[in-house]
């Protein structure tokens, strides 16, 4: 039997289906339409600077270190171009097999590789990035024959740092070095990220380090508008970097040498200062170092030998070095005891070659000075009269004393590192030690202070702060290296203000008459036969200071000795002694007397600075073995003395 279809409920069944149809097509049509208000009303600027993002790339441009200059305007630290070979990674195909294939061409290490690798962890790809560094002629040559096989691969010219003077005043002026993580946490977290960005070197030492931001600049941007694989196409915009401002440097770099060729092979330190205003005149440290190994990272063996050598040569002496400051402290001993009227300067004290306190017997000179008045003790270096001054006066007022002249204290100079060295107190030792037995200050301990040893150890920039602080009638001034720092546009030359000086308020008349002593030194006393023939009166003190503790019955025997374990040999003076313009500290370490080894240097220093002499060969040669007083030979006109041998 034929089943007969009812039209009319076809119909009504095809209308509902349309209608349920048109409604769903109608629902998508409005989330579709929703969709779109969201993505372009809503959410128009976020997505517009995605896609603006997408579409271009700013990229940073480095700015020109600026230079480091001496006093005199010779330049210490500058900059120099030099071709690098450069792999942009997105263009430049399998980086491996190209990398290979360049190693053929130019001389690619394992260095090279690693160094490259970890730029890339850093950089975008569209970034153009070193794989070898300051390539010889030879090399771009034999690259730019084959340029042809190596898409993405370019030699560009970049500005490097250079120490043109080697390792003169490398502990002063410091270096450069590739950005550590460290340093990259710390620039991220400061306000100095975005001017930091494409820069891989930072300062790490000296002035590098602690004029960091004048030298470093502003960074530059380029807006390189880029393809969907990250291809840089074009640029849209740029905005040019501001190079680093050039820092002008209180030092004299010729004289800085001559200090340097004086020490020889010898350790040490000196550290000149003008007392009238606090400028470092000189700021030694031996052994030094070049610094242009570390530039591009130095390499395992060069760090092995200056990292393992028993000499120390990163070590700067003159700001973390510390010794006890011998026989140099006598007279701040006795400028102490006149303002504190702890003693009279006509005071006699027999001085029969010993001192005798607590049953123990304390070493002076060998059969005695006889009877000696504060004149005398500081002229001839009495141990007797000063070791019973120490007992007079305490420990804690020779603390409170020395304090404000700057020993044991910062000094508050203008680079980075400095060590506050020890001032011994009561209190110091309580704080320092853990044993209860330990903490307490006995008073035999106070007699070696005196004499500048015990628990004396200073820095030589403290030494001399408080030797320039006495030359200047007790004003003191922070001591600093930068003069004034050269703008990088405009030339503009602007001065460092520095604080005012400090008055430490000793009386004139007790300065003078310790002054007269130091005179009496060089002219009758240990320093008589360095000084001999000079054209100017000078003021100073000789030093011998312990390098290891002996007991007081046993005598001193330097050939019996270890080279590291000989007494140091020290020399504080200031010259011209009634108009002081300059005021030094020296160390030569584990040499022995500091009338034969450092006040030798000292002498040179002065005729280099006053007279503007420059020793002959023959006499450096002899300073340098510890065989010369009074300058030998001819002395030449510094001015006419090459910085740089020709």
């Amino acid at each position: 039997m034929t089943e007969v279809r009812s039209s009319e409920a076809d119909a009504s069944r095809f209308r509902v289906r349309a209608v349920v149809v048109g409604l769903v097509v109608m629902a998508a049509f409005c989330l579709v339409a929703a969709r779109l208000v969201y993505l372009q009303v809503v959410r128009h600027e976020d997505l517009a600077a995605q896609a603006e993002s997408n579409r271009t790339a700013v990229v940073p441009i480095v700015p020109n270190r600026g230079l480091i200059l001496d006093r005199n305007g010779v330049v210490l630290a500058t900059n120099y171009s030099a071709y690098t070979l450069e792999i942009t990674p997105s263009r430049a195909g399998v980086l491996d097999e190209t990398i290979d294939a360049l190693s053929k061409v130019v001389d690619i290490q394992a260095r090279d590789r690693r160094r490259f690798k970890r730029l890339m962890e850093e950089s975008r790809n569209f970034e153009s990035l070193p794989i070898r560094t300051r390539l010889t002629d030879q090399e771009v040559a034999r690259f730019t024959a084959q340029r042809y096989r190596f898409p993405g691969v370019d030699i560009k010219a970049r500005l490097f740092r250079n120490y043109p003077l080697g390792d003169v005043a490398s502990h002063a002026i410091g270096y450069i070095g590739r950005i550590n993580q460290t340093e990259k946490a710390r620039i991220q977290d400061s306000e100095d990220e975005a001017n930091y960005r494409g820069t891989e070197y930072i300062g790490k030492l000296g002035i590098e380090h602690s004029f960091e931001s004048a030298l470093h600049g502003a960074t530059g941007v380029e807006q390189m508008e880029t393809s969907a694989g990250g291809r840089a196409v074009r640029k849209l915009s740029s905005h040019a970097a501001t190079p680093g401002d050039s820092v002008m440097l209180s030092i004299d770099i010729k004289l800085q040498k001559l200090i340097e060729d004086l020490y020889g092979t010898r350790r040490g330190a000196l550290v000149a200062i003008d007392p009238r205003n606090g400028e470092i005149l000189a700021l030694v440290s031996k052994p030094t170092f070049d610094p242009n190994l570390f530039v591009e990272g130095i390499d395992a063996e060069n760090w092995a030998a200056l990292n393992e050598s028993i000499d120390k040569p990163l070590l700067n002496r003159a700001l973390r070095g510390t010794y006890p400051p011998g026989s140099t402290y006598k007279p701040f001993m006795a400028l102490a005891a006149l303002q504190l009227n702890k003693r009279s300067p006509s005071l006699v004290v027999n001085d029969p070659g010993f001192y005798t306190f607590g049953g123990h017997t304390f070493r002076s000179h060998e059969g005695g000075l006889g009877g000696v008045d504060m004149h005398r003790a500081i002229q001839f270096s009495s141990n007797t009269y000063f070791y019973s001054l120490a007992v007079d006066m305490g420990v804690d007022a020779i603390h409170d004393f020395m304090k404000p002249l700057g020993f044991g204290q910062s000094t508050g100079i203008d680079l980075n590192g400095e060590v506050r060295g020890t001032l011994p107190s009561t209190e110091w030792k309580r704080n320092t030690y853990k044993r209860a037995d330990m903490k307490r200050w006995f008073p035999g301990e106070t007699v070696s202070l005196g004499i500048g040893q015990g628990y004396n150890n200073f820095t030589m920039l403290q030494l001399a702060l408080a030797e320039a602080t006495l030359a200047n009638g007790g004003i003191r001034y922070r001591p600093h290296m930068a003069k004034a720092v050269k703008n990088s546009v405009t030339g503009a030359i602007t001065e460092i203000v520095q604080p005012p000086g400090v008055n430490l308020g000793y009386l004139p008349k007790n300065v003078e008459l310790v002054r007269n002593a130091l005179v009496a030194v060089n002219k009758g006393g240990t320093g008589t036969r360095v000084f001999m023939g000079a054209p100017y009166t000078s003021a100073g003190k000789t030093g011998t200071a312990q390098a290891v503790s002996l007991g007081q019955n046993v005598k001193y025997n330097a050939k019996a000795l270890e080279e590291h374990q000989r007494d140091h040999s020290l020399f504080a003076a200031f010259a011209p002694a009634e108009n002081p313009t300059i005021a030094l500290a020296a160390i030569v370490e584990n040499a022995g007397f500091g009338a034969a080894h450092a006040a030798p240097i000292a002498r040179r220093v002065f005729d280099y600075w006053l007279m503007g002499e420059y020793p002959s060969e023959e006499d450096i040669a002899a300073v340098q073995k510890g065989q010369a007083s009074a300058p030998m030979g001819k002395p030449r006109k510094a001015s006419e003395v090459p910085l740089v041998a020709p």
